[in-house]
């Protein structure tokens, strides 16, 4: 029994020993590819059974005696596989390019230049806002050709408003329009943008486009301190005008100095358009709005008249005025529409506003003004929006737009017409 045993360990042995060893695959290198793992040694099949890929039959096993003479199984050749073409290697200390962005590939924003939007106040013979008008009640002519209306809406929308003081006013009159700060900043709703600007003889930014907030708050309190113009006479010579003086010689034989009037500016024009370009960069989803609290006076502005509203309208634009001071007096406000030349405009309010859609408010105490900033944002956010598509070409020239109600003794406010947007230009092959 123990030689039987000794011989099968014997045995066991040899077969350890013929067996070829097992391949273990490398680690990864940065320098050589990654090998293929070793194919696995082909299983023993039975005798009776025939190999699926062959067409002859396999030799039966030789016998266990004569394991030292079996040849190993022949394993196919393992090869790495070519790399693809579409595989490109990068250089030691180079970088891979990446394509640059065509103009093809930028996201852009598109907007139907044919649309055009009107927006459209309705009020009664006394001045009350006139609601639950339908489309059909509205008819559009631009050029005096009729249009269809594609779009209709009586929704209130949110205000982005640039509110202008005028400081230039007399000094009575501003501070009437500074009692009424908190009113103003009533009449805006949590969600609307306000900006505020004075001009007199230069345009200044108060405060930039935010909510109605602290900000805004402090802005207001800092114009408080401002003071308006002194409308006296004035003062170029007499004893008030110059320094000491013996006999009637000034004080160190220096010849007496000459005083000028200093020439007097109200920038209107100026002060508009530097709001209108301000608005313009605002969403286009808000309605925009100009509101000015002056007299109205324009004197002395490098911006014409002209120019300004072309630049209001091609914006679409409105401007809601509080004429006060002089201008808000009934004699002085027929008279303010005579112009005369190299004297500038003594009210420019009602010629912007009516050009625009929007209306002027005359009043002349601060309870007056209170009323007014309210119905003044109160008709800008609840107007009727008209939209239709124009036929017309292409091009920058100016086009009237004449709004009607068919129902008798109503006033419509509406814009006297815009400037398309200029046509776009051919994409880039």
């Amino acid at each position: 029994m123990a030689l039987l045993l000794a011989a099968a360990m014997v045995s066991h042995a040899q077969q350890d020993q013929n067996r070829p060893p097992e391949s273990i695959p490398d680690a990864p290198s940065a320098t050589r590819p990654s090998q293929p793992l070793p194919m696995p040694a082909p299983s023993s099949a039975p005798p009776d059974a025939a190999p699926a890929t062959s067409g002859k039959r396999s030799s039966p096993a030789p016998p266990s005696g004569n394991a030292d003479q079996v040849a190993p199984a022949d394993t196919p050749a393992t090869t790495t596989p070519p790399p693809s073409s579409a595989v490109k290697t990068v250089g030691a200390g180079k970088e891979t390019a990446y394509p640059l962005n065509t103009r093809d590939e930028i996201y852009t924003l598109k907007r139907i230049v044919s649309f055009v939007t009107v927006p459209v106040t309705v009020k009664s013979g006394r001045g009350v806002p006139v609601d639950g008008l339908l489309p059909g009640d509205f008819e559009v002519f631009e050029d005096g050709a009729k249009q269809k209306l594609t779009y209709f809406t009586s929704d209130p929308f949110f205000i982005s408003a640039a509110v202008i003081f005028d400081v230039g006013m007399s000094d009575e009159a501003l501070r009437r329009v500074q009692q009424t700060f908190p009113a103003l900043l009533g009449a805006f709703s949590a969600y609307d943008q306000v900006s505020i600007y004075t001009y007199s003889d230069a345009v200044t930014r108060v405060a930039d486009f935010s909510a109605v907030n602290q900000n805004l708050t402090e802005a207001l309190d800092q114009l408080k301190r401002v003071s308006g113009r002194n409308n006296g006479v004035p003062v170029t010579s007499g004893p008030m005008a110059s320094g000491p003086t013996v006999n009637g010689l000034p004080v160190g034989g220096t010849p007496p100095p000459v005083a000028t009037p200093p020439k007097e500016s109200h920038v209107l024009n100026d002060a508009i358009l530097r709001a209108a370009r301000d608005l313009s960069k605002q969403d286009r989803t808000r309605r925009k709005l100009i509101f000015i609290i002056s007299t109205g006076r324009e004197l002395g502005s490098v911006a014409s008249y002209t120019d300004t509203l072309r630049v209001l309208l091609s914006n679409e634009i409105a401007v809601y005025g509080v004429a006060t001071g002089a201008s808000a007096l009934p004699v002085y406000n027929k008279l303010s529409k005579l112009h005369i030349p190299r004297l500038g405009y003594d009210n420019l309010l009602p010629k912007y506003a009516a050009a625009t859609g929007g209306e002027v408010f005359t009043e002349f105490s601060a309870r007056a003004i209170d009323t007014a900033y309210a119905e003044a944002m109160r008709d800008a956010r609840n107007q009727y929006t008209l939209g239709y598509l124009t036929k017309a070409p292409q091009t920058d020239t100016y086009r009237n737009v004449d709004v009607v109600v068919d129902i008798p003794n109503l006033v419509v406010h509406a814009k006297y017409g815009y400037y398309p947007l200029p046509p776009q230009r051919p994409a880039l092959p």
